[in-house]
């Protein structure tokens, strides 16, 4: 999701990449569905593992270390401790899908004020 939004929100500024720990073979289902809610197709994307992240890396967001938290070098490592939706319900989603935008933007426009400065 949050690659997604940050897509939406700083394509001009920002290249963004989403991986995993442990990727599975198809993006969840009800992710799709809350992101199409705010008019954002990801049909075409599919899960990536951390070794498919480019090397260079300015920042890298995680959402939570509950399942491991692997050493991915980057210039800042910034912790969002967002809780995986997986299992919940449609409301979980759209709530963490709306927890995640916010910190995206915010993210964001960090970054932009620092190109800026």
């Amino acid at each position: 999701m949050a690659e997604a939004f940050m897509r939406v929100h700083a394509p001009e500024i920002i290249e963004a990449y989403s991986a995993g720990t442990h990727p599975t073979n198809d993006v969840d289902p009800l992710v799709r569905e809350v992101l199409l809610e705010k008019g954002i197709d990801i049909r075409n994307q599919s899960p990536k593992s951390l070794a498919d992240l480019p090397q260079d890396l300015d920042y890298v967001v995680t959402m939570g270390c509950g399942v491991e938290c692997p050493i991915v070098p980057a210039r800042s490592v910034i912790e969002w401790n967002i809780e995986d939706p997986k299992g919940k319900s449609i409301e979980e989603y759209r709530r963490i899908r709306d927890q995640i935008e916010a910190k995206v933007v915010d993210l964001a426009e960090r970054i932009l004020a620092e190109i800026v400065d």
